[in-house]
């Protein structure tokens, strides 16, 4: 088992910053590839980033590249997502994800973290 806690959601103006962490416990985190997603209401959950379990590799949906950047520390355990020139259509609960290897797609992944709201103000 992997237990994932997310942290870091909050109230932010447009084109503002946001850092959420993904603290992991459990089975080795290095083992894991982390991703991440984002579900608003009304809407499908949607894949926002990913990175392997060796830190090396990272993926982004289209709408977050250039503003968002995932990354992980080892020796804390936890992974990362760095939000910049946040928009309203950010708005959303971001969830963290493990799984043995990268996947864009959520349903593929077997641990899940509890969400944490972000909301970005026009």
């Amino acid at each position: 088992q992997v237990q994932l806690v997310e942290s870091g959601g909050g109230l932010v103006q447009a084109g503002g910053s946001l850092r959420l962490s993904c603290a992991a416990s459990g089975r080795t985190f290095s083992n894991y590839a982390m991703g991440w997603f984002r579900q608003a209401p009304g809407k499908e959950r949607e894949f926002v980033a990913a990175i392997t379990w060796s830190g090396g590799i990272t993926y982004y949906a289209d709408s977050v590249k250039g503003r968002f950047t995932t990354s992980r520390d080892y020796t804390k355990n936890t992974v990362f997502l760095q939000m910049n020139s946040l928009k309203a259509e950010d708005t959303a609960v971001y969830y963290c994800a493990a799984r043995r290897s990268t996947s864009r797609e959520w349903h593929d992944y077997e641990y899940w973290g509890q969400g944490t709201q972000v909301t970005v103000s026009s």
